[in-house]
């Protein structure tokens, strides 16, 4: 598998480290111990496009996010952490002929 580093350009997956699914991060001054827990250890683990966290360990050292399709592990796009996310093409919905349909993926 090949993940395209904002930086660095495509590289084997083998460079990278998963660092886990976008989440928000609870408060600390507000969030009981149930909440960090699910923060810290639940993930959703969909069948399809999550948006997640990387670090390019074996290259240029940076984090950055990705979307990645769960099941063929196809990338769609690459960007720097703080970098807003561009609107998503929904290539499931277009592959099976409902171009322009909204496909609700991921956390409600």
């Amino acid at each position: 598998m090949l993940l395209p580093c904002p930086w660095c350009g495509p590289r084997n997956a083998s460079e990278f480290r998963y660092v886990g699914e976008q989440t928000v991060r609870p408060d600390p001054a507000t969030a009981d111990p149930a909440e960090w827990r699910s923060y810290l250890y639940m993930e959703s683990n969909p069948a399809g496009w999550v948006a997640e966290n990387w670090l390019h360990r074996a290259g240029c050292r940076r984090y950055f996010a990705a979307e990645r399709h769960t099941v063929t592990n196809q990338v769609r796009a690459t960007r720097p952490p703080d970098a807003e996310a561009a609107p998503a093409q929904h290539a499931d919905a277009a592959a099976a002929g409902r171009a322009g349909e909204h496909v609700r993926e991921g956390r409600p």
